[in-house]
């Protein structure tokens, strides 16, 4: 089967994050998106897509900051709610029923039930007429206990993160199977190290 080129979310399953901000006038916004990912190993940069019409751009330009919310398959019935167009005054956490999670370094809330929370500052923003990438400086990155193995990494089976995949209709919401294999970092170098294991110790 050829599909449409622009129906790459079809055969590639994207997360879904909800991103929170704050107007200059202090109304709380949030909007999910799935254009969305960390830049690089072991930078401290996320990027994300917008369209050159929306809140949450405004907000960013505004006030240079914003959470990016990680959720699980709990929070499917939150996207359309929080993507559905509202006025810039109207608050989004009660339009969707959801609770803030006061943020350590920014004045942007975070969303409370989230399994994980990136406190960010906007670092740079590339503008196209139809689109803008904006580049955020993760400035604290905290994760729930409750979704941590032993080892205190992420269990995709304990925070079962909403992820979805687009078709000609509208979005499916589907998560994450950790199929049991591992591999280390330095087995892609020939010398079997990791040249960017020290950052990790630091």
């Amino acid at each position: 089967m050829i599909l449409k080129p622009f129906m790459r979310e079809g055969i590639m399953p994207l997360p879904v994050a909800l991103i929170s901000t704050l107007s200059r006038d202090g109304v709380r916004n949030i909007a999910p998106y799935s254009c969305i990912m960390p830049i690089l190993r072991p930078l401290d940069l996320i990027c994300l897509v917008s369209a050159a019409r929306r809140d949450t751009l405004v907000n960013i330009r505004e006030t240079k900051e914003f959470v990016v919310n990680m959720v699980g398959v709990g929070f499917s019935d939150k996207i359309v709610p929080t993507a559905r167009y509202a006025p810039p005054e109207v608050d989004e956490f009660q339009v969707a029923g959801l609770e803030e999670k006061r943020s350590e370094t920014i004045r942007a809330p975070g969303i409370a039930g989230s399994y994980a929370w990136m406190e960010c500052a906007l670092f740079k923003e590339y503008a196209e007429p139809g689109f803008v990438l904006i580049v955020g400086k993760v400035l604290r990155l905290e994760v729930a206990d409750e979704v941590l193995n032993a080892t205190g990494e992420l269990d995709v089976a304990k925070a079962r993160p909403l992820m979805m995949t687009g078709s000609r209709n509208g979005m499916h919401f589907c998560t994450l199977t950790d199929i049991g294999e591992f591999h280390p970092f330095g087995a892609m170098f020939p010398n079997g190290k990791d040249p960017l294991a020290g950052k990790y110790a630091e």
